[in-house]
């Protein structure tokens, strides 16, 4: 565990929005470097110029491949978690031998997945199911089972939520869906580097893994494509990627991810039992603080150990928040026009719009302290007090 402070959270507002994005690892710069300076070449390239980054590629793939329990041949690097979500879809899709798909996902998926599907509706007749969640965010998985027909070719959902930070049943959904005779995609953009993740065990097909999500730049992610999956490329070009995503590589941020991902790999276990224990503490301090007052979301769904979602009765989100500006943290609303609304997937779990709109995520991450911790409860609840 790197427990030095990083630099661009030194001297700055706590940050406990991890889930947002992460600060990049300086062993992460240190990986990337050489591929922004000496190693220039090609990967693609059979000269001595593009030897060094194509075993760079080689090496990448292998450490992201290795995070999530898959082969190093079955990683395609993308530009962006929206891009690989994008491609595991829209690429089984429009491969399928099927006149008329039909895809199953659920109402809480982040906005790459759901808009991707609706696409799909409106511009090639794409059959698209939304499985509803129950008060916590989880998926029925009898539910699944009911939507599945004959033209089903593709389930999408996701492994944990980006809001609540809720865990869905994956391993259940890939046994249904497999037993019909479908591919099952999981974006795990939230739950590769802060819990364990395999695709084997989920029963993944296609598995999405996002860098800045877990200490690497943005700009990079990577899919996962299982043995014999048959996609549609969504970026044609020169066959890179095993002619999944044309264009040429970008070696140095690939790098970064195979080292974030080695890093992760590493140093989870210890990680997520101190991260989780900073997440119970702070529950409790603001609860403490504003007694009566603070609920948490989802909390009787499997969590990530890293997310709390919390309705501060009394209170708008956005206001507290703002009262606060040495606390770096996201609401549970969607401002459209200045006028705020609950969020997406708060509504979807039936929480009532005067609780959602006092909801505010707090996510925890790699730098976190007791103190980060402390400060925040207490700026919290001194922001709530006055604004009651």
């Amino acid at each position: 565990m790197n427990t030095a402070e990083h630099p661009a959270l030194a001297d700055g507002p706590v940050y406990l929005d991890y889930n947002a994005t992460t600060p990049v690892d300086p062993r992460v710069v240190d990986a990337m470097s050489p591929y922004l300076t000496r190693y220039f070449g090609n990967p693609s390239s059979d000269h001595a110029y593009g030897a060094p980054p194509g075993d760079a590629l080689d090496i990448a793939r292998a450490q992201v491949g290795a995070l999530i329990g898959a082969d190093a041949g079955t990683i395609v690097f993308t530009g962006s978690g929206s891009e690989a979500d994008q491609l595991a879809i829209r690429g089984v899709v429009l491969g399928a031998d099927v006149r008329r798909p039909h895809v199953i996902t659920q109402v809480t998926e982040h906005p790459a997945v759901l808009e991707t599907c609706r696409s799909l509706e409106r511009l090639h007749g794409v059959r698209v199911t939304y499985l509803p969640v129950d008060t916590d965010g989880v998926v029925d998985p009898s539910q699944l089972a009911a939507a599945l027909t004959d033209d089903t070719v593709l389930v999408t959902v996701m492994a944990a939520n980006n809001e609540t930070g809720t865990l869905q049943p994956v391993p259940q959904i890939a046994h249904i869906t497999h037993a019909h005779g479908a591919l099952l995609h999981c974006d795990a953009a939230q739950a590769a580097g802060k819990i364990p993740v395999d695709v084997a065990e989920l029963g993944a097909d296609l598995l999405t893994v996002v860098g800045h999500k877990m200490y690497a730049p943005k700009g990079i992610a990577a899919l996962h494509v299982g043995d014999g999956v048959r996609l549609e490329p969504v970026i044609y070009g020169g066959g890179q990627e095993n002619g999944r995503r044309g264009g040429t590589e970008n070696v140095a941020l690939a790098a970064g991810l195979g080292t974030a991902a080695r890093l992760a790999a590493d140093e989870l276990g210890d990680s997520d039992e101190r991260i989780d224990a900073l997440r119970d503490q702070l529950l409790m301090d603001l609860s403490q603080r504003l007694p009566g007052r603070v609920t948490a979301n989802a909390a009787g769904a499997a969590r990530l150990p890293n997310t709390l979602s919390v309705s501060v009765e009394g209170t708008r989100g956005h206001q507290l928040l703002a009262a606060v500006p040495e606390i770096a943290a996201s609401t549970g609303s969607a401002c459209h026009s200045g006028q705020h609304s609950p969020s997406p997937v708060l509504a979807a779990m039936g929480l009532e719009p005067t609780r959602a709109l006092a909801t505010i995520r707090l996510s925890l991450g790699r730098w976190s302290t007791p103190k980060d911790v402390d400060t925040a409860a207490a700026l919290i609840a001194r922001a709530a007090a006055v604004s009651r």
